[in-house]
């Protein structure tokens, strides 16, 4: 079955409308596999007819580019370098710039309706100048605001290199806001406050669009009488995703001591791990601190199907997100995954958590401070009644506004919208 055949919602025998034929460059390396790129584009956008062709550095050691047919298309695979030292660094980026610099060819040579650029600032800059001189527009996928992190990490003094750190986010600034955004048709940013974050350095409203995190509802394993036929022997907490020190999951940990005065059976999984050894050791030696060691388990990191099972387990799912200007601006994953499993939540009132459960009623959403967070979680499990219809609402909520299907119109109106001919 080809392309052709489907519709806009990915049907068969529906009649689909011409759509625009894009080269996308992004920071993700190839093989892709962040839901936003995967399932958004090189499945969703596809299915509504979409040709995109790719231009993506290796994710693995390559002597040499070569061609592979990938997402709808065709992707130009780049060479890299795999070393960790700082020449080998600079080398990876200097091999990207060569990569991204034959857009000028690809572009000239196919009748592309768009460049789209994520998160890539020189390939930003090629693309500008060859959509100039192609008649193509561009538009601009912004994900993270990394010109403010790198001048974060520089003021703050953590960035391994502070000079370095300062003098890119001074540059990135610059090319992102008085270049960039600017001189491209349509700028994609990731959430509401990131819209208004970059609306705040001058660029008007109507240019941004946030699209926020969503999940692909057909590859989650739900279903109604499986995930409330699982509840564990033991009232459960569960936090699921990366343990990294930037994560402050010591939080959690203190968290758990407070509710387990008035629960003192309760207990908590961490289903994921850190980068490294000493991610887990912080909050191993937190946990022995607070003498909680026997309600807390790490589980490491777990093949999906088995996580899944665990997150239909739990009573309650933490989505716990220290507030700093840098991630408040962007849009977490794992409170939209809890709530496809139509599982309760309790989080922070992060810009975006409090946004999705203030519209959907899928849980409690309490300031950053442990007394705060103890309580939610103690009312949750001592209401199962309320927690399970929130969890039900959380469900409803993903299935009309945060599956990938539903995601995926609104991008493609808003391209129809701003490209010539569509």
């Amino acid at each position: 079955m080809s392309v052709d055949q489907l519709g806009p919602s990915g049907r068969v025998g529906e009649c689909v409308k011409a759509a625009p034929k894009l080269i996308f460059i992004s920071s993700d390396r190839y093989v892709p596999f962040r839901v936003d790129v995967v399932t958004l584009f090189a499945q969703e956008m596809v299915a509504r007819g979409y040709a995109i062709d790719w231009l993506l550095q290796s994710d693995t050691p390559c002597a040499e580019s070569y061609k592979v047919q990938w997402g709808g298309g065709t992707v130009w695979v780049g060479r890299t370098d795999m070393g960790t030292g700082r020449l080998a660094r600079l080398k990876k980026n200097v091999l990207a710039i060569v990569n991204e610099w034959s857009v000028f060819r690809h572009v000239r040579e196919t009748r592309y309706d768009c460049i789209l650029v994520k998160d890539k600032f020189i390939a930003a800059l090629l693309s500008l100048v060859a959509g100039k001189i192609n008649r193509t527009p561009v538009v601009y996928w912004l994900s993270w605001p990394f010109p403010e992190e790198s001048l974060l990490l520089a003021k703050e003094g953590t960035a391994r290199y502070p000079v370095f750190y300062l003098l890119r986010g001074m540059i990135f600034r610059f090319l992102l806001y008085k270049v960039i955004v600017p001189r491209s048709c349509h700028v994609f940013v990731q959430s509401e406050q990131m819209k208004k974050d970059v609306a705040a350095m001058g660029v008007p409203l109507d240019k941004l669009t946030p699209v926020p995190m969503g999940v692909d509802l057909q590859r989650i394993p739900y279903s109604e009488a499986v995930s409330a036929g699982e509840a564990s022997a033991r009232p459960t907490l569960l936090y699921l995703g990366t343990l990294i020190k930037v994560r402050r999951l010591d939080f959690v940990v203190r968290v758990l001591a407070l509710v387990k005065k008035e629960v003192p059976d309760v207990r908590l999984l961490f289903v994921g791990d850190g980068d490294d050894a000493s991610d887990r050791a912080i909050l191993e030696a937190e946990v022995v601190r607070c003498g909680v060691e026997e309600a807390v388990e790490f589980t490491g990191f777990l093949p999906m199907d088995v996580a899944w099972k665990l997150v239909s387990a739990a009573d309650v799912c933490l989505s716990p997100f220290y507030p700093t200007p840098i991630l408040n601006s962007t849009s977490p994953t794992k409170l939209i995954e809890y709530m496809a499993m139509a599982r309760p939540v309790v989080a922070n009132d992060h810009p975006e958590q409090k946004l999705v459960l203030n519209e959907s009623g899928a849980g409690l959403c309490v300031p950053w401070d442990e007394s705060a967070f103890a309580m939610a979680i103690v009312t949750l499990l001592r209401a199962p009644a309320m927690a399970a219809e929130m969890g039900m609402k959380g469900r409803r909520y993903v299935e009309r506004a945060r599956d990938y299907r539903r995601i995926a119109e609104m991008v493609d109106i808003e391209f129809r919208k701003h490209l010539p001919g569509f």
